[in-house]
């Protein structure tokens, strides 16, 4: 079905069903509970989950198949999330124009970086991107100020020109981001006893994006360009000497996953119409070198739950804080309580990212491919294809050599 085999057809269709029923598996606790403030099913982090796991899927197509590491590619976030603004202001407000013009934008630019990036590998290649993108910052911040706005970021003003829309509403405020008349911010509640799901028109129009990259970037792994991919990743130096000039396929490589770049900045300022130089920062490039290690560099799936689960700490984990952990163990003698939350004070609230440290070492020693890998191995406890793979190597009669 749709050009791929049962097991690719099995992980798509998995894939789009959590993604559609996020506001429900999402919201797994009552509105009233303790446990209320771990739910993640609201719009605007929903939103995120998926246009950050669309970066992730593109930047997985460049450092997971070609073993190139990229330190720059908020740079195409960034250049998308500005395209995506300037053809609000422009032409309309209706996201279409804006999110094909951050694509293109994007892959543009990418072109260009890639091109002189890629006379280096290694961790030449990965500070020539990291460089190309401090600069991009600085240029936004400072001397493009005029197509920038500098620090403040681009936004929305009532004297926007918009050719094909109106500059303002009937009641003088600025529109809003629209695909043909749904706007993005409109949503519907779902009120079920204890339990309130929230379904937004711009979570679902985000859905349907991450779910279509996601079987590009599975046509991608699957044809004979992704084979090429993995084989410049195992020895590119072999293959030199086949014949093969691996740097046509590295720069496409290069441009498609700044085109997604572009496509998650796009969306971002789809959802919200402003767009800053920090979204081109080198901390967004290594937040997503984080999302694809973590949830497993070069498989499908991975950077989809590396973006999810480092999001979810960065919204949900780190607004714990000691009163809350006061309420958790209030059970606790006064001064056993107190010992408690003296302890875990350092690993919430804005010391979140060292519990996201710990757990990312975690991760890298134990787990190498990521969290694919710990679910596969869950997987395999669980149905015991270890244990009767072990019994049948034992009762094997090997021929002697």
């Amino acid at each position: 079905m749709f050009g791929l085999d049962r097991k690719d057809t099995a992980l798509l269709a998995i894939v789009a069903l959590l993604t559609l029923l996020a506001p429900f598996i999402l919201n797994p606790f009552p509105a009233g509970s303790a446990m209320a403030q771990f739910n993640a099913g609201y719009p605007d982090l929903m939103q995120r989950f998926v246009i950050f796991g669309i970066f992730a899927i593109g930047f997985n197509i460049l450092f997971g198949l070609t073993g190139y590491l990229s330190f720059g590619h908020a740079a195409f976030l960034g250049v998308g999330s500005y395209a995506a603004v300037w053809m609000f202001k422009l032409l309309s407000m209706n996201i279409l124009p804006a999110i094909f013009l951050a694509v293109v934008i994007a892959g543009l630019f990418a072109l260009v970086i890639g091109y002189v990036s890629l006379r280096r590998s290694g961790i030449y290649f990965s500070i020539l991107t990291l460089a190309f993108a401090q600069m991009s910052y600085a240029l936004a911040y400072s001397v493009l100020t005029p197509v920038t706005n500098g620090e403040t970021g681009l936004q929305l003003t009532l004297d926007d020109p918009r050719i094909l829309g109106s500059s303002a509403t009937a009641d003088g405020s600025i529109p809003v981001t629209s695909l043909f008349g749904f706007e993005m911010r409109s949503a519907t509640e779902l009120a079920l006893g204890p339990w309130t799901f929230t379904f937004s028109v711009g979570y679902y129009v985000c859905a349907v994006a991450m779910i279509l990259a996601f079987y590009m970037a599975i046509r991608i792994f699957r044809s004979p360009f992704g084979m090429m991919l993995r084989a410049i990743k195992s020895n590119q130096t072999r293959m030199n000497y086949t014949g093969l000039n691996a740097r046509p396929y590295t720069l496409a490589a290069f441009v498609i996953s700044g085109m997604y770049a572009g496509l998650a900045g796009g969306l971002l300022a789809a959802m919200d119409p402003l767009a800053g130089a920090e979204r081109m920062q080198w901390t967004a490039s290594g937040e997503v070198v984080l999302m694809t290690i973590l949830g497993g560099a070069g498989t499908l799936i991975g950077p989809v739950l590396g973006a999810g689960f480092i999001k979810y700490f960065e919204n949900i984990f780190s607004k714990i804080n000691d009163n809350i952990l006061h309420g958790w163990f209030a059970f606790m003698p006064d001064g056993l309580e107190d010992a408690v939350v003296f302890l875990l004070h350092p690993f919430i609230g804005k010391g979140w990212h060292l519990t996201l440290g710990i757990l990312f070492m975690l991760v890298v020693i134990f787990l190498p491919g990521g969290l694919v890998e710990g679910g596969q191995r869950i997987w395999a406890w669980v149905t015991g294809k270890n244990r009767r793979s072990a019994k049948k190597r034992a009762t094997t009669t090997e021929p002697a050599e």
